[in-house]
């Protein structure tokens, strides 16, 4: 079983590694914390008049995140840079997107609060021109 060092090597493999129990949460643990794992979760739900997104982004700074809306695809990206010089949470940097096919770009919101960036993005209204005929 692992122990609690939070001291890894530049390989990711703990320098006392007991066992090949260790050594094989070590290099777990390394491809755990790639780049590609670093990817977010997103929420996509459809309210009827509009999208509520949200993205769960526990330990990310507001001034670190960007929200775009472009021709119906919503991008959110975070880019945490930091300098520390240890740190258990790295640096990273990750896009998400989503495509609405009916996102309007009037009356779009976001807000962040407890880790968590809600984006509302309303639908676009089609406006209906209808005419009653009367008929002769």
């Amino acid at each position: 079983m692992a122990s609690m060092v939070p001291y890894r090597s530049v390989f990711g493999v703990r320098p006392s590694a007991s066992s090949l129990f260790d050594l094989f949460d070590d290099m777990t643990d390394l491809a755990n914390n790639s780049i590609a794992s670093k990817a977010f979760p997103v929420d996509v739900e459809d309210k009827g008049d509009g999208y509520e997104v949200k993205a769960y982004l526990t330990g990310v700074a507001k001034d670190d995140i960007d929200v775009e809306l472009n021709e119906g695809r919503l991008s959110i990206s975070v880019n945490v840079e930091e300098n520390f010089l240890q740190k258990e949470f790295s640096s990273y940097s990750a896009t998400r997107g989503v495509y609405l096919k009916d996102a309007s770009s009037e009356g779009l919101a976001a807000r962040y609060a407890d880790g968590i960036l809600t984006v509302t993005v309303p639908k676009i209204v089609e406006k209906k021109n209808v005419t009653k005929i009367s008929i002769d």
